[in-house]
């Protein structure tokens, strides 16, 4: 007999881990069934569409259960985990002990820890598990003598991978009608082409009208000589915003081309002060500071568009984005309140930034409320571009690779470190006017850096 109740077992749900995100997938478990965790224990890392975020359990015992596989993209409020909290060694499986009805439980002394997460009232709520050959009228006797290890989604949504789920779509192909043949009942592309064959040699003359149009192409596609990478998580949510803004903002963009040998100069100089020892201190530390100097002069260009409320929404702080490239994609980290930092202060910021984005530890909330954003495309050789804003932004500034040009100074031809500059703004509240002013300060500072004390 069992000495582990239904009652003693805790399902921890997917937590919204940013604002308003409807689902994230597991990257990596980093317990295994029958291993103790401890309250505040990290359990997993999932990908959201912002940023990769590790989850703690809030509560002590033993894993029972791992609901889904790595890799799997799980709704939000969804039970991932179940754990035993009582405290017993762990019981037998013991299929033919009668179900016994739950009371509803709380944890002690115990409140959420994340956003979004909630203890199930009850277990009976958790539903048996079905395998790849368990159909979904099976008997109750059939579905609780199946053990944990073919876990499937709580709700009735075939396991799939976005590859296979893409191609089934693109055949026509009803997912919840294919036989799955894969690991813990997962559909492979050969479960979803065998769902197809059968219908290809039933249908006679209008046979073309039976198999949509994008097939050709699903059958043309080479897998010695083509891969494909499904498109999720931070690249997904990149993309969509992209077209969301390029389609909503009418975009214009502005160069200026500029002699910035005295800042890296003044870069040189900085890396020898003591006040910036430990401190990352390059060009963008400079750019950056002259940007801010700039907005301070140019208050209008930080500012963002209400369509409801057909409103110019002017914002008195500025949330400084920093373009970041890295193994997920592009996410764009902001520096709280950056007019209020001094240059070391500054220098600590955009350190702690990189830092912490080409880890992967960038929090969704770091990524949100940027008023403008710096993204500099010079690291890679590039002398410009003309950047997309970031949704919900007024104004975008690309720096471009620093490079010794010929360069008229003083009347005469001299190598000097040139620079190009682009600001892209949204021109329903940034006028050619108020842009090509803010472009013109930034580039002055850089020019002559002493401006940072006079203009600040």
């Amino acid at each position: 007999m069992t000495t582990m109740t239904e009652a003693s077992v805790r399902e921890f749900k997917m937590p919204d881990v940013g604002e308003g995100l409807t689902e994230a997938e597991i990257l990596k478990w980093y317990v295994q069934v029958g291993d103790t965790v401890t309250d505040g224990q990290v359990v997993c890392e999932v990908e959201t569409a912002k940023a990769a975020v590790e989850l703690p359990i809030p509560y002590d015992g033993v894993v029972r259960e791992l609901r889904f596989a790595e890799g799997t993209t799980v709704d939000v409020g969804t039970a991932i985990i179940a754990v035993d909290v009582s405290g017993g060694a762990a019981p037998e499986p013991s299929p033919a002990a009668p179900a016994e009805p739950a009371e509803e439980a709380e944890p002690q002394g115990r409140t959420p820890v994340l956003v979004g997460y909630g203890v199930a009232a009850s277990s009976t709520k958790r539903r048996p598990r079905k395998g790849p050959e368990v159909a979904v009228a099976a008997a109750p006797a059939e579905l609780n003598g199946h053990g944990p290890a073919a876990p499937a989604p709580l709700k009735e949504r075939p396991l799939a991978k976005p590859p296979v789920r893409k191609l089934a779509k693109d055949l026509g192909v009803d997912l919840a009608r294919v036989t799955p043949s894969g690991p813990d009942g997962i559909i492979t592309r050969e479960d979803v082409h065998a769902a197809v064959a059968p219908a290809e040699t039933v249908v006679e003359a209008p046979a073309p009208a039976a198999v949509p149009a994008p097939a050709p192409a699903v059958a043309g596609y080479d897998a010695a000589r083509e891969t494909r990478i499904p498109v999720k998580g931070v690249r997904k949510a990149t993309a969509q915003a992209m077209i969301g803004s390029a389609f909503t903002a009418p975009h214009v963009t502005e160069f200026v081309t500029v002699d910035v040998t005295r800042t890296m100069k003044l870069v040189e100089e900085l890396k020898q002060d003591r006040e910036f020892q430990g401190l990352r201190v390059n060009p963008l530390l400079l750019v950056a500071k002259a940007l801010l100097v700039a907005i301070k002069r140019n208050p209008e260009v930080n500012a963002s568009w209400d369509e409801a409320a057909q409103e110019i929404v002017l914002k008195h702080y500025v949330n400084l984005g920093i373009a970041a490239a890295t193994p997920r994609g592009l996410i764009v980290p902001n520096i709280k309140d950056a007019q209020d930092k001094t240059l070391p202060q500054l220098s600590a910021a955009l350190g702690e930034l990189v830092t912490t984005a080409r880890e992967g530890k960038t929090s969704p909330a770091a990524m949100q409320g940027g008023t403008v954003t710096i993204t500099n495309v010079g690291v890679f050789g590039v002398d410009t571009g003309t950047p997309i804003l970031n949704p919900g932004e007024s104004a975008i500034l690309a720096v471009g690779a620093i490079k010794l040009q010929p360069w008229v100074h003083k009347g005469k031809v001299k190598p000097r470190q040139v620079t190009t500059l682009a600001l892209s703004f949204d021109h329903r509240l940034v006028d050619g006017e108020l842009g090509s002013k803010v472009l013109a300060d930034v580039a002055a500072i850089l020019e002559q850096p002493k401006r940072l004390i006079s203009w600040a």
